[in-house]
């Protein structure tokens, strides 16, 4: 839902003209919105598999530009979302933004702390969840496989958070690619209860993430099963019982009989 702007806030024509541009490109449903907002997407893909590749040349010149060029973009997209904010307290206390500042703390202070740039997976769950997401979506003519590929960006963001918190606490200094392969087996393996005992995570915080990683992967994994075998579903409020979803094909509610007015593509 698109924020209003702050109103009562005094600001000059050219912050007012930058606010209202940027706020244009992060919350509208217009092509060139659209245009930013997958390339933005692509810069957190690209980010991601510079977290993968950072244990190959981490000790070279090469790692530490790229690492703070990274910063820097971090940085400006933080001022940026903190521009549009129509109330920045409540910016403040939102869990992405202290996602982007935890991954900028690890980017600007790399041998203090662990690569945490993984997170930034959390950015394309938050596009799957966006209405631009939903428009992209029927424009491509793939609107009945909407909750399908909803629930498929949702179990495959836990299982790479997962694994990339896995990697980066218990694996991050095994040589080449056999840490992530470790991490990314031992998440898989959690998911789905196989649970085969080769690779365990040691010590109370191996415990923890095993429970949590059981619990709410499984859920995902079931949710995942479902949105594949149930029957495909439409959003139409009933004007009557209020009923969200029904068959495609609906004639009457199923809850209260109300005749129904789905509309459709003429199919």
């Amino acid at each position: 839902m698109t924020e209003q702007i702050d109103t009562e806030i005094p600001e000059g024509p050219i912050l007012s003209t930058l606010r209202a541009r940027l706020r244009m490109l992060y919350l509208g449903t217009s092509a060139r919105a659209i245009q930013f907002q997958i390339t933005m997407a692509v810069v957190d893909l690209a980010i991601i598999i510079f977290f993968l590749l950072g244990p190959y040349f981490s000790a070279g010149r090469t790692y530490l530009i790229i690492d703070y060029a990274i910063a820097a973009l971090i940085a400006f997209e933080l001022g940026a979302r903190a521009l549009i904010a129509s109330n920045l307290k409540r910016w403040l206390t939102r869990p992405m933004t202290w996602v982007d500042i935890a991954i900028l703390a690890t980017l600007l202070f790399p041998t203090q702390f662990s690569n945490f740039a993984f997170l930034r997976a959390f950015r394309i769950w938050s596009l799957g969840q966006s209405k631009v997401f939903t428009l992209l979506i029927k424009r491509a003519g793939y609107a009945e496989w909407e909750d399908i590929i909803r629930a498929c960006i949702n179990f495959l963001t836990f299982l790479f958070l997962v694994t990339g918190f896995v990697y980066t606490a218990f694996f991050y200094h095994v040589a080449g690619a056999e840490g992530f392969v470790d991490a990314l087996y031992f998440t898989v393996a959690t998911i789905t209860t196989t649970g085969f005992g080769d690779i365990t995570l040691p010590g109370t915080l191996g415990k923890l993430t095993s429970i949590v990683t059981m619990i709410f992967g499984i859920s995902l994994f079931v949710r995942l099963a479902q949105a594949i075998v149930r029957p495909h579903k439409v959003v139409f409020p009933c004007p009557q019982c209020g009923l969200q979803r029904h068959d495609a094909n609906a004639v009457h509610c199923k809850a209260c009989g109300h005749v129904l007015n789905i509309p459709d593509e003429g199919n």
